[in-house]
């Protein structure tokens, strides 16, 4: 068991999903919602005719009792998850929504339940993307991958996951090698990344079981073949072998991560601007988000948390 994985951080969190048919999925929203809340459970879970995707956060027994719950349902008995440790509260707040995906893609009939590419576990990564035959395809956006990445990996330069099928299709070089390697955060995105490519023609579609997630957490650091932090969705920013927090802060203007030397650059200040987005943002933009943090500053002083922050 990692450091991560100990009780020195006080709250334990979940991230999962799960493809498969839930004709009923409007009906779990209420009671879901409410076990959350009941048991001190915040984050986001996503519900759709596709399955459930989400992370949470919480005491442990809270989580396990979410975990439970799910489990519990016939179409989720199968359900895996990853967990991690924070050494605060990452949600503001319990958010169970209803979707008509649970990762957004926006092509018809690309269904995971029916056609997926082959999984690699984390320990036998290292050799498939290593083997001169492998394009190995990194399926994050650009935002991501700027603070870390696979060696030798294609960028796709996306701004959201919706712009990753044209990519494929504006490239047609990536039919020149046999195999494509797939990876993401968690491996949600590969589900769909690697039915989409099978759809395309591509015949040997692999991705990364469990994602970037649990090849941190179960490849040592000595034999990674990763460079950088991973970027996850909640006030950690990012995290690193072993899956400990990473040192990213995240701009409250543009939610970039950005690294301590980037918050000394003269563009960069709190709550307001940093060096990826000064130049995109108006100045009545940046009276608006210095008015905010000024609340929140207000709000710390209380001992309360802005709901903006």
């Amino acid at each position: 068991m990692t450091d991560s994985l100990t009780h020195t951080s006080p709250f334990l969190m979940a991230a999962l999903y799960h493809f498969v048919s839930v004709p009923r999925f409007a009906d779990l929203q209420a009671p879901l919602q409410t076990l959350c809340e009941e048991n001190g459970v915040k984050g986001t879970l996503l519900l759709a005719h596709e399955g459930i995707n989400g992370t949470i956060a919480g005491p442990d027994a809270g989580i396990h009792a979410v975990l439970a719950f799910l489990r519990a349902q016939p179409e989720f008995s199968g359900l895996e998850h990853k967990e991690s440790r924070a050494s605060k509260m990452p949600f503001l707040r319990m958010k169970v929504k209803l979707k008509k995906e649970i990762v957004t893609m926006g092509v018809e009939d690309i269904d995971p339940n029916k056609v997926v590419g082959t999984y690699v576990a984390a320990k036998d990564w290292n050799t498939l993307i290593s083997d001169p035959d492998t394009i190995v395809i990194d399926t994050r956006n650009d935002y991501e991958t700027a603070i870390g990445t696979f060696r030798g990996a294609l960028d796709p330069n996306t701004k959201s996951f919706r712009e990753f099928p044209e990519w494929v299709r504006q490239n047609p070089g990536l039919h020149n090698k046999p195999k494509v390697a797939m990876y993401c955060t968690g491996g949600i995105r590969c589900e769909k990344a690697t039915a989409f490519m099978k759809a395309e023609g591509f015949d040997e579609v692999y991705h990364l079981k469990g994602g970037i997630l649990k090849y941190l957490e179960e490849v040592p650091q000595e034999e990674s073949l990763w460079d950088g932090a991973c970027f996850v969705f909640d006030e950690r920013v990012s995290v690193e072998h072993g899956l400990k927090e990473g040192e990213h802060r995240l701009c409250h203007a543009c939610r970039n991560p950005i690294t301590a030397e980037e918050t000394t650059s003269p563009l960069y200040e709190e709550g307001v601007s940093c060096s990826h987005c000064y130049h995109t943002r108006t100045e009545e933009d940046r009276l608006r988000y210095r008015q905010r943090q000024h609340q929140i500053a207000l709000a710390k002083k209380r001992g309360q948390r802005h709901i903006g922050s």
